[in-house]
């Protein structure tokens, strides 16, 4: 019981780096600072994406459910609970290209007008 708590907690915390990834840009307007933790999870998340790269989250979920007598599933984190969300269908490398892709393009137009506010901003 203990071990699928912690494949649970696993789950919530990718799920939180993955809406980090997208959207902390949107914390840096508030927090600039942020930016520090946010540029390389950006840069994590469109690596990850755009090289079909696994997340050593979702084999460390993996091992906590067969730990914890469930059974295991093929794929990664966003086949397996965020894709269901959005496509019907199966993971593709282009649908992991288009949402690397998604997440330069919301982080890049977060940061200019970051950056052009600042601009602005200046003597």
């Amino acid at each position: 019981m203990l071990h699928s708590l912690c494949a649970d907690l696993v789950v919530i915390l990718h799920l939180s780096f993955v809406l980090f990834v997208l959207f902390g840009g949107l914390f840096v307007l508030r927090w600039p600072r942020l930016m520090w933790l946010h540029l390389p999870a950006v840069a994590w998340g469109a690596v990850v994406e755009f090289t079909g790269w696994v997340c050593p989250l979702t084999p460390l979920e993996h091992w906590l459910r067969m730990r914890g007598g469930e059974s295991g599933y093929e794929g990664d984190f966003i086949l397996r609970y965020l894709l269901p969300l959005l496509y019907p269908e199966e993971l593709t490398h282009n649908i992991q290209t288009v949402l690397g892709t998604l997440v330069l393009l919301v982080n890049v137009s977060v940061y200019s007008w970051l950056w052009r506010r600042r601009q602005r901003s200046l003597p």
